[in-house]
Formats: structure tokens, sequence, C-alpha cells
């Protein structure tokens, strides 16, 4: 029964198998962001409230979701890892790291942008969105700087699993924060009951990018995967055969 997992867990089979996914999911991602991008921009009315300020959302929003995707994606291969001992489920949070942090970082970078003709400011501390997707940043920053400093990727492996579960508990802040706190962030406007409070010339350009970020970022991750993979596997046998062989690795 549990056949498949344990193969999916080979790093050479993975190895494989990412290569194959890599165009799957990067062509038609592209084509999405492609859609959502003009549609969004050039095809959605303005917003009667906030008028043309309103399309950042088309890269804020799927920024703001992924940044929170690719932490959870760290936190269940630390688990995974620690768990099984699956060097592989570790090469999976090492890899969506730097991912992780840039759209965390642009996230940041686009609410900022957003909220000065919002808000009036570019930054509120008292926000705890605000304020707890910074933290997530930081998260993602000692993650990377805990892998880097231990020379061991056995115990850098685990020191930075433990640190990811641990940082799940900000990822629920984040994702709660506007329900459970008073904030200047709206509440609810896709996943909402009643459906989306959004017209659908705005909302399917938004849903394309989401999706289209969301098939992007694996193909990122499976690229990034596979460099982790070589670099963990560096000393094996299956990597000097298929360094040495006419195909190169490709």
């Amino acid at each position: 029964m549990w056949k498949w997992f344990h193969k999916l867990a080979s790093p050479p089979h993975f190895y494989r198998l990412a290569a194959t996914l890599i165009p799957w999911l990067a062509v038609p991602g592209l084509m999405l962001i492609a859609y959502g991008a003009y549609a969004g921009l050039f095809v959605a009315p303005e917003d009667y409230q906030q008028g043309d300020a309103f399309r950042i959302i088309y890269v804020h929003v799927p920024s703001a979701y992924l940044s929170m995707m690719a932490y959870m994606f760290m936190a269940f291969g630390g688990a995974i890892g620690l768990i099984w001992r699956m060097k592989l489920a570790h090469a999976v949070g090492a890899a969506a790291a730097p991912i992780g942090a840039a759209f965390t970082f642009l996230a940041l970078v686009t609410g900022s942008i957003w909220g000065r003709p919002m808000w009036g400011t570019w930054w509120e501390w008292g926000d705890p969105r605000l304020t707890s997707e910074l933290i997530l940043l930081f998260l993602y920053f000692g993650y990377m700087a805990l892998r880097s400093s231990i020379d061991d990727t056995a115990k850098a492996d685990k020191a930075s699993a433990v640190l990811a579960l641990v940082g799940v508990v900000n990822v629920v802040i984040v994702h709660y924060s506007v329900e459970w706190w008073s904030s200047l962030h709206q509440g609810q406007t896709l996943f909402k009951e009643g459906g989306p409070a959004m017209d659908a010339s705005m909302l399917y350009p938004l849903l394309a990018m989401i999706l289209g970020f969301t098939l992007v970022f694996g193909a990122l991750l499976a690229r990034r995967i596979r460099t982790e993979v070589l670099y963990r596997e560096r000393r094996t046998r299956w990597v000097r055969e298929m360094i040495l062989s006419p195909e190169g690795g490709k």
C-alpha cells in the first residue's frame, strides 16, 4: 500500500520525476499569470472604493498565500523527516525556504504599497497581520541561517525541522489575525460564507493569478529540490553514474 510513498521518497526517483514535472508546472503557470495580469490590470473595472489601487491584489494575494504555503512545506517536510527519517523530506524544506522568503518579502512590499493610499501609511506596527507576516520573514531567515551555521547535514536537518515546526504557530496567527484582533486588513473575501465578495470580472483574474503563482512555485520548488538532492547525494554511486552518462543527468 505504501510502496508508492517510499518510491517517491527515493532521491534518484524523485530527481527524475521532478525533471518531468517542471515544464508541466511552469508553462501553464506562466500562461495563467499572463492571463490574470492582463485581465486584472486592463479588463477588470475600478473598485468603487479603492479605484485602480486595488489592482495590486493580483500580486499581493498570491504572494501572501504562498508565503504561508511554502512555510507549511518546510514544516511538513521537517515533520516527515523527523518521524520517518526521510532525507528527501528535509531536502524539500531546505529547498522551499528561499522561495518562501522571497514570496513573503514580496507580500510585505506590495502590502506596504497598497497600504499607503488606503491607510495613509506605509506601515502600521499595530496591525497584527503586518507584524506576524514580518515575523514569518524572520523565521525564514532564521531557518536558513540555522541550516548554514551547522556543518553536519543530519544535525542541520533536525535543528531546522524543529524550528520550522515551532514556527507553524505564527503561520496560524498570520491566517487568523484579522478574525482574532482588530485589524486594518479587511476580512475574508474569497473564502467566506455565501461565496466570494468580488465581481466575476475581478475574481477570475485573481483566481488565475493564485493558481498560476502556485504552479510556478511548484516548478521552482522542484528545480531547487533537484539541486538539493544532487548536493546531498554527490558522493553516491547513482549521481556519479548519471554524470558520466551520455545524457549528463538531464
